[in-house]
């Protein structure tokens, strides 16, 4: 009877010794993952930064062109004043650091801005403004630019729209949870997502693009691999703790 105890015993034991020897390894696993992760932004910054910011004026040039008011008057002088601020806060992406101070100071400069509008037609233009804005911002949360001071935990302050479309909806799919999953350990080139996911063609672009467009994964250059951003690591860190707490 005694040495079934302490059989028992013994194993009690080498099953929380195991379940230690687990933890390290896991937390051993994330750092080193982390410390990959953000090597690789640190040469994707110092080799694409121009490149970054420069698709990004662009990509506002051709958006604004497409979507302010067409029949408005003062549609020349506003796409002017707002391809200004969009230079002008780009350049922000090359510098390599911005201030969450600075990025609200953005944010009031476009409310001063909009509080001069005459018309409730300039809501229409000035929403792919804020939309294009926040765009950078993303971009440059993804690449460690700009590291946003962390809110209080109150959560009355949840934005409800941006959580759902910036985080919740991303994941909430199988396939793109599963390519997200798998960037976390490598990066991967679209014809390796496509044959791990099944996916093909239009059906995983559209896939890739929610991922890219919400800021959890980046394409290194055109036509090149795929990586996750601190935001999306950061992403499968959450929810492997909450899917740990759950069961």
């Amino acid at each position: 009877m005694e040495a079934k105890q302490d059989n028992q015993t013994e194993i009690g034991e080498l099953k929380t010794e195991i379940s230690e020897l687990r933890n390290e390894l896991r937390r051993f696993i994330t750092n080193a993952n982390r410390q990959h992760i953000d090597s690789v932004l640190e040469e994707l910054k110092g080799t694409y930064s121009d490149l970054f910011r420069n698709q990004q004026v662009e990509t506002a040039r051709g958006d604004l062109s497409t979507h302010m008011v067409a029949n408005c008057t003062m549609r020349e002088n506003c796409f002017g004043v707002f391809m200004e601020f969009l230079q002008n806060t780009a350049r922000h992406i090359r510098d390599g650091n911005v201030s969450d101070e600075i990025i609200r100071s953005y944010r009031e400069e476009l409310k001063n801005l909009r509080s001069k509008g005459p018309s409730d037609r300039c809501d229409t233009c000035f929403s792919e403004v804020i939309r294009l804005f926040e765009q950078q911002v993303g971009l440059m949360e993804s690449l460690g630019i700009y590291n946003k001071i962390e809110g209080n935990g109150d959560t009355h302050q949840i934005d409800e729209e941006k959580a759902v479309r910036m985080i919740l909806e991303p994941v909430a799919n199988i396939q793109r949870f599963q390519i997200l999953k798998s960037l976390t350990t490598e990066t991967r080139t679209f014809s390796e997502i496509s044959q791990m996911t099944g996916l093909r063609g239009g059906n995983l672009l559209f896939h890739i693009k929610k991922l890219t467009d919400s800021g959890m994964i980046f394409q290194r250059h055109e036509r090149g691999d795929y990586l996750i951003t601190r935001k999306g690591y950061r992403t499968i860190e959450v929810i492997s703790g909450l899917v740990e707490e759950v069961h």
